[in-house]
């Protein structure tokens, strides 16, 4: 929308509200010194007026200042994406069926790498245990004889042909052994826990005890890196199968910004050049980041290359899947005339600025805004140099604007 529809759509919306206010309301119009006693619009002037009195100007905070320009250097803005850093987040699933017996995270938790968080029964598991055990005492056995068998050659008390035998039952046992123990690790049971449950097996008092006993069927499947959990897809006594995802966990302190960067801006863009991140859910924001890797390949309908950016996330502000933009330094300078970015406020969608005409007279005049400039806006059109802008309660006046629109006045 140009700059004269704005008006015009600004101008029609006051005209109808004058109207409104001559057919509908039986009151007097206001005499020329109502102006004093608070804001209120200035129809018949054919523009947007607020008159805000000295007084009400200091309670409200209302600041004024010159639009001035400035040398800027030059940038160019890439919009994109936040994501996860897959380095930085994981999935929480079990690898055998079962069901839930418990839960120990909610989402928003903050959680360490190797804590457990869902809790699993699987009679799978009892049987990999089982049979683990088994393989280690057929381990043990063959090793034995195996270790006998090389004692008695040395005596020829046996011949070649029963050594071989008693040696490869030893290297069978070995191999069914490493099965068992690949199996188990492949289930989430580090060394450790496979030697407390060798050690379990072989105290002397489990010397009896059924294996069933001993390999408990319970699965506890851990986080598998230190963040927050940011979704839950699972309750207590559900089942559940493999490849299902229960739990994310993420560490937010770190996040990707996917940048879409022009065919034409790639000359401008390398890898571990500095980066600045800002969103438009917060003004006056902005969040360092460093090129991590540039796209190999320019997407053949958009003309762009992914351009991946790692950002610092301590506050936590970010968020993955919000829009951002990344600004690239550029050598160019160029002349820019500029505002505060609290200048710069948003009626029926499009920008405009309050500009003083008079000691105590505000016009709301529609520009056209190109980017920003640390904490300020770059004001294309609709502004001149030197022209006095509301720097400081823009928002105010704004709101008694279309406060006294709606109303009629």
């Amino acid at each position: 929308m140009t700059i004269e529809r704005i008006a015009l759509a600004l101008l029609a919306a006051l005209a109808l509200a004058a109207s409104g206010a001559c057919g509908g309301n039986s009151r007097s119009r206001p005499e020329a010194g109502d102006h004093d006693a608070g804001p209120h619009e200035d129809a018949s002037a054919g523009r947007n007026i607020v008159h805000v009195a000295p007084d009400l100007q200091r309670k409200w905070g209302i600041g004024v200042a010159e639009a001035s320009r400035a040398a800027l250097p030059g940038t160019i803005t890439v919009p994109g994406v936040l994501a996860l850093d897959p380095q930085r987040s994981g999935q929480v699933s079990s690898p055998l069926d079962g069901k839930v017996a418990s839960v120990g995270a909610q989402v928003g938790d903050e959680v360490r790498r190797g804590q457990a968080l869902v809790t699993v029964h699987a009679p799978a598991l009892a049987q990999a245990k089982t049979a683990y055990l088994q393989a280690a005492a057929r381990l043990a056995l063959a090793r034995r004889e195996s270790e006998r068998a090389d004692v008695l050659l040395e005596r020829e008390a046996i011949d070649q042909q029963e050594h071989l035998r008693r040696r490869t039952a030893y290297e069978n046992a070995s191999s069914e052994f490493a099965a068992a123990e690949s199996s188990l690790h492949s289930y989430g049971l580090d060394q450790a826990a496979l030697e407390r449950l060798l050690q379990q097996a072989r105290r002397p008092d489990a010397a009896g005890a059924a294996l069933d006993g001993i390999a408990e069927p319970y699965l506890r499947l851990a986080s598998p890196t230190s963040g927050r959990v940011i979704e839950r897809d699972v309750v207590v006594g559900q089942h559940v199968e493999p490849r299902q995802t229960l739990l994310v966990v993420a560490d937010l302190s770190t996040l990707w910004a996917l940048l879409d960067a022009r065919e034409a801006d790639l000359p401008l863009v390398a890898r571990g050049q500095a980066v600045r991140i800002t969103a438009g859910v917060y003004p006056g924001r902005a969040w360092s980041g460093r090129v991590d890797h540039v796209g190999d390949v320019v997407d053949e309908k958009t003309r762009t290359v992914k351009v991946r950016v790692v950002v610092r996330n301590d506050e936590r502000l970010l968020k993955p899947n919000m829009f951002v933009q990344g600004e690239f330094p550029t050598a160019a300078v160029r002349d820019a005339l500029t505002v505060p970015l609290d200048a710069v406020q948003t009626i029926g969608g499009e920008p405009v600025v309050f500009v003083r005409e008079g000691a105590g007279r505000f016009a709301a005049r529609p520009v056209e805004i190109g980017g920003r400039a640390g904490d300020r806006r770059v004001v294309l059109k609709g502004l001149d140099e030197g022209e006095a802008v509301v720097v400081a309660g823009a928002f105010t006046l704004k709101a008694e604007l279309l406060k006294s629109t709606l109303a009629g006045e």
